[in-house]
This record gives C-alpha cells, structure tokens and sequence, in this order.
C-alpha cells in the first residue's frame, strides 16, 4: 500500500483533481482486475480505449483514475490524474509502485531478430554457474533465481515487468537476462527499466505485420540502445550492417563481437559437428555443446557480456563449456534408425537459412536434408513463399505443412507457400497440411546419415488452430515416431 501522493511523483500530470492524501491499493490497467482502494490506469489500446471502463471501476472501488481524457462527470471519492500519455504514465507508475526493481540489479537486455531466447538464457546460465542468484524474461519461460513461470509475451507489459523484476529482488538475484521485442519498444513497455547493458544479435525480415517496413523495424530495435544510460554497455554484432545503426545515438559505452572482422570479442569456428563445436573465443580454443554458425555468435555474445558484466574471463571460458542449448532451439534427437531430427523454432527465413546451412555443413553429401515447415497465420503473410523457397534450395526434401493457422485457413497459407517453390524443387516438396502426419512422414522417408529438420514451433507446445490453442509439442511427436521404431 502507498500513497497516492507518493506515486505522482514518480509522473508529471498535466492536472490533479481530488484528494492524494489517500491510501492506494494496488496499481491496474485491466479494468476487471478492479477492486477497493486501487488505481487504475486507462490506456488507449490498438483494439480497446480503456477510458471507457472508467465508470465500472470506480464503481469496483477504485479510489484514483490515471487517464489522458478527463471523464465529464467527477466522482467527489475519487482523484482524477490527467497525463498526456497514459502509456508511459503507466510504465513510471509501476515502477513506483514496486520500488524501482530494475535499479537493483544487474539487467542485461537482448534483442534482435534471431537469437534473443538462446542469448538471455544462456546469460541466466552463466550467472548461475558463476555462483550468482539471477532472474530470466525469455519468450519460453520466466525463472526467479530457480521458480519458473510459464512467459505470456516475450517482454512483459509494464506491471507484469516490473513485478516480476521485483520479485527477482526478493529473492536476492544480483542479476537479470530478459529479451526485448521491438514490440515493447514501439510500445514502450520497458520505458522507465533500468538496463546495465544491451545486446544486438541481428535483424532480418520479420514483423512486417506490426511494423510495415524493415525501416520501422529497425527503428523500434534502436529506441532500446538511445535509451541506455552512461553507465550501461551496448554489445552488438559487427558483422551484421545494422550493429551499427544501433550505436550511432547510445550514450553507453560501445562494444562489438565478430566471426570475420576485427572486434573487442572475435570468434573463430574451428570444427562443427552435430554435437558440438570447437570454438575459438580471444585466442582461446573450447569445447561447447552448441552446432552452427548462429550459435556461434550467440555464444560470442554471451561471452562479450559475461566480461562486461566483471566476470573472471578464465572462469568464463570454463563454464562455457558446461551451457546447454535451449529446449527447441537447434534440439537434436538420435533415432533408433540412425537419422538424426532437429526441431528449432526458425520461423524467418534468416533463421531457417541459418540452420539448414549449419545442417548442410555438417552433414555434406553424405546425407539427405528432409524440413518440415510453415508459417503462421495472422502474421507476415509476405514471408510465406520467402521460407518454402530457402527450405527448397537448401533441402533434399520438403514437407510444407501447417504450423499456427490461428485464424486463418491452414491451406491458404500452404498455398501461398507453395508459391515460393522453384519449377526445378516441385518434385521434391510435398504439401501434408495435418503437421503430425508431415513429421512422421519426414521421419519415414529418412535413412542412416540423414536429418530431419522440424522447424518454425520449437518449444511450443501447443497448435493454434481457429483461435483455439491444442497441445501440439513437435519434439514429442519425434519420440513418438522414435518408440515405433524400436517395436
């Protein structure tokens, strides 16, 4: 409980009306969450103007209205705080309201296009096997010190961000991992966080539904490096050409990783297995548990960020040795047969490049690529023959089939696929729209030596179909096909 007098000055309303001497009981922006003494927030949503809910919350009891259009009729029960922007008035207020949490650690944010999961969560890892207490954001889970809870959106709105960064507090976490979408840049859901460093690890086409264009798009991934302080690190990857961009108007102190270039953390692919890789990081040769060229430059940042967080780099180079990859991310799977299946979540057409030509490397002409893909619905319909086309250059064979139809028909986004397909792959690509039967018949056009790539759900472990969410796990449906083949 605070007083409302108290968290107006953490915002600069344009006017107060009503009594501030008075006890606030928890901070909302969801009017059904609206009981006695709270504050409520009313924002001006894409799809709903919450300012309409005014009347049903004071009438729940809430004792204060934070709002950009001041209601007609007053309340005399009630203060009326008006603000020109309730979005970031909302943000600074929940802030506030849990005692400013992100000053008291350590937060590291990561964004980009591919690799954000991987990156924060190995950073959480590093933590942890350096003997610190730490907190994760990721689009796979949310963990306090060791609690886990199951993530909604990859960056939290303003309320759910800041708890759980308090919570992480409460239980003595020195530092926290958390992705930053460019969604919640545009939406300035991380206005009023406090970062200790930021990392970029690419961008690529992607969002193209939300932002329209890649300019917008780079823009939104910007705002979060102009944002940092001073005192704060900017990490990015010299080899993509927009790491640049991002450090053009940061005031934190700049820093780059690179595989081809000079840079303050250079690394170096010495052997890439299915298994792993030998890696070379400053000069130093490891052994890591990962495969690729993009898990090469996710391990490269987080190698780049353990040091600038101040951890001991010998110690560094030992623990890299011990990360795992993440669950759904470049995933492999042995089958009794002998063929090898991976399930990965890339669902852009940089990523499934990226894995495939990790997986061709790898694996040479010695063995077949078989991939399972598609793409989801109610999103960026223009990638849609962008992903067939790489699966069909870069695969001996292609299973295009359903992956989050949500809303629309799976079989129009299957056809829009099948646009992509060159004249010469069309023998090559079939179309199975039910995504259980296309893994299983991957699986069964597989020999010895081959892999069967499953990619685009990764650690999902739920079909969308129609608005209803299914459990659908793409990596059990590989170990079911694994146990018939035992028998």
């Amino acid at each position: 409980m605070k007083k409302l007098s108290q968290l107006l000055t953490s915002i600069k309303p344009l006017q107060v009306v009503g009594n501030t001497d008075v006890d606030i009981t928890d901070v909302i922006n969801d009017s059904r969450q609206s009981r006695d003494g709270v504050m409520f927030v009313a924002v001006k949503g894409v799809a709903v103007d919450s300012h309409r809910f005014i009347a049903d919350v004071i009438a729940a009891g809430a004792r204060a209205i934070v709002c950009e259009d001041m209601p007609q009729e007053l309340a005399p029960s009630v203060a009326y705080v008006q603000v020109e922007n309730s979005v970031i008035a909302l943000a600074h207020l929940a802030d506030e309201w849990f005692d400013h949490p992100s000053r008291a650690l350590r937060l590291v944010g990561v964004t980009g296009t591919n690799g954000k999961t991987t990156t924060a969560t190995l950073l959480y890892e590093m933590a942890r096997l350096m003997g610190y207490k730490a907190g994760l954001l990721s689009t796979v889970k949310n963990i306090i010190d060791t609690r886990e809870e199951v993530a909604k959106q990859t960056t939290p709105d303003h309320l759910t961000l800041n708890r759980l960064l308090h919570e992480m507090v409460q239980a003595g976490c020195d530092y926290a991992f958390m992705e930053v979408s460019s969604h919640a840049c545009v939406q300035r859901r991380i206005e009023g966080i406090t970062f200790a460093g930021g990392i970029f690890t690419n961008l690529t086409r992607d969002h193209m539904d939300f932002h329209k264009t890649v300019d917008n798009y780079i823009a939104a991934k910007k705002m979060f490096f102009d944002a940092l302080p001073r005192e704060a690190f900017a990490l990015v990857n010299a080899d993509d050409k927009v790491g640049e961009v991002m450090l053009q108007n940061t005031a934190a102190s700049k820093h780059r990783y690179s595989l081809r270039s000079i840079a303050d953390y250079k690394g170096r692919i010495v052997e890439s297995r299915l298994d792993g890789t030998t890696l070379e990081l400053n000069g130093n040769q490891v052994e890591v548990l990962f495969t690729g060229r993009f898990n090469a430059y996710n391990l490269l940042s987080v190698y780049g960020a353990s040091l600038l967080l101040g951890f001991d780099p010998q110690q560094v180079l030992v623990k890299m040795t011990l990360l795992e990859p993440v669950a759904g991310r470049f995933q492999t799977l042995r089958s009794p047969r002998g063929y090898t299946a991976i399930v990965d979540y890339a669902h852009t057409p940089d990523a499934l490049v990226n894995v495939l030509d990790t997986i061709r490397e790898v694996v040479g002409t010695t063995g077949h690529i078989i991939t399972v893909c598609g793409c989801g619905g109610d999103r960026d319909a223009g990638k849609r023959p962008i992903m067939a086309r790489e699966a069909a250059v870069r695969s001996d064979r292609v299973i295009l089939t359903s992956d989050n139809p949500r809303t629309e028909d799976p079989n129009e986004i299957l056809r829009q696929m099948e646009v992509g397909v060159p004249a010469e792959c069309r023998p090559q690509v079939l179309t199975i729209t039910d995504r259980r039967q296309a893994i299983r018949t991957a699986c069964q056009l597989a020999s010895a030596g081959d892999v069967v790539l499953v990619a685009g759900k990764g650690h999902e472990d739920y079909q969308e179909i129609n608005g209803v969410k299914h459990h659908f796990d793409d990596r059990e449906q590989v170990m079911e096909v694994f146990d018939g083949e035992k028998n």
